[in-house]
């Protein structure tokens, strides 16, 4: 009976604890953005409509962020962006933080950037015998391969649990191993740390 009763303990912990997380996680978001900007859109809205609910600050976040977007993406923009960051730069502070904040914005969101991971691959690291699952980023390495004789390749190798934190290899192209696995599944697998395992194929 209570081998029974903690096997439902943890079935029960397995359906509700991330469904329970999820709900949590977008709670604490409509909360954040009332708190950053429903104090300046509450009052607004009821000067001029009359009304105002919670979860208004996201819907008009989410129109700032294109607005932003589109604007990014034109000449003007683009410029005015390349000066910000450059004052940037200059302060103390943000020299040494917006630029990690950056590397993980374009990780997650920019296309360019994770279509530079060509291919899931093995490599034997940090000895023969163990396998550590890496990303292809160049097929070849010119200036290395002449200074080795060997023809390498660029393999970025993450740390789990993080996929954005790891190490560059350079791997001789005959001892990469190519694996018939999609970005998506390994940067799951690196983030479970293992415990989410890739689905069987047909």
């Amino acid at each position: 009976m209570l081998k029974k009763l903690q096997t439902y303990l943890l079935s029960g912990l397995v359906v509700i604890l991330p469904l329970a997380l999820t709900v949590y996680l977008f709670v604490f978001i409509v909360d954040s953005a009332d708190k950053m900007l429903g104090k300046y859109l509450e009052p607004y809205f009821y000067t001029k409509f009359g009304f105002y609910f919670k979860g208004l600050s996201i819907i008009v976040g989410i129109y700032l962020i294109v607005l932003v977007g589109f604007i990014a993406t034109n000449y003007f923009g683009r410029r005015i962006h390349a000066t910000l960051e450059r004052f940037l730069m200059k302060l103390p502070f943000f020299r040494q933080v917006y630029p990690a904040i950056k590397e993980i914005a374009l990780f997650f969101f920019s296309q360019d950037k994770m279509s530079s991971f060509r291919q899931v691959v093995l490599v034997e690291y940090p000895r023969k015998g163990l396998y550590s699952i890496g990303f292809l980023t160049s097929n070849h390495s010119e200036q290395f391969s002449k200074a080795t004789r060997h023809d390498l390749c660029h393999v970025f190798v993450s740390s789990a649990p993080s996929p954005l934190t790891g190490f560059l290899v350079l791997v001789p192209k005959k001892d990469i191993i190519l694996v018939d696995v999609s970005i998506e599944e390994a940067v799951k697998l690196i983030v479970s740390g293992g415990v989410i395992n890739f689905p069987s194929k047909v």
